[in-house]
């Protein structure tokens, strides 16, 4: 059954485009590591009535938006080993040592989540 490492985090909307250019350095990495798929998506229309929004699950500060990100596998084994390949791969490492992240990674939100309908 599909796994999917899911994550929620906010970014200040200035550092958008150089979250955006690491993460396609990123999701090659991952793909080329066995991950069927690696999304990021910036929020555009986060000011809902339904449920609670984005912004304020985030505890979003001024000046800052949310990202929604997901990376599908085929099983939950298969995330383990993939992320274990990625971790190991010299471009992530070149990647966190090239100065400070363009969010914090303590206010992202994180979670491992087993697929229970793919249509």
């Amino acid at each position: 059954m599909k796994y999917v490492d899911g994550f929620v985090l906010p970014v200040p909307k200035k550092n958008v485009q150089a979250y955006c250019r690491m993460s396609r350095k990123a999701g090659k990495i991952w793909r080329e590591h066995g991950a069927l798929e690696f999304r990021e998506c910036v929020g555009d229309d986060l000011k809902v009535k339904m449920g609670v929004p984005f912004p304020r699950l985030s505890k979003l500060k001024p000046g800052e938006t949310v990202l929604f990100s997901w990376i599908v596998y085929k099983s939950r084994a298969h995330r383990d080993s993939v992320n274990k390949k990625v971790m190991k791969d010299p471009r992530m490492a070149q990647m966190m040592g090239q100065g400070p992240m363009p969010f914090d990674p303590k206010r992202m939100a994180y979670g491992g989540f087993v697929v229970m309908v793919d249509l």
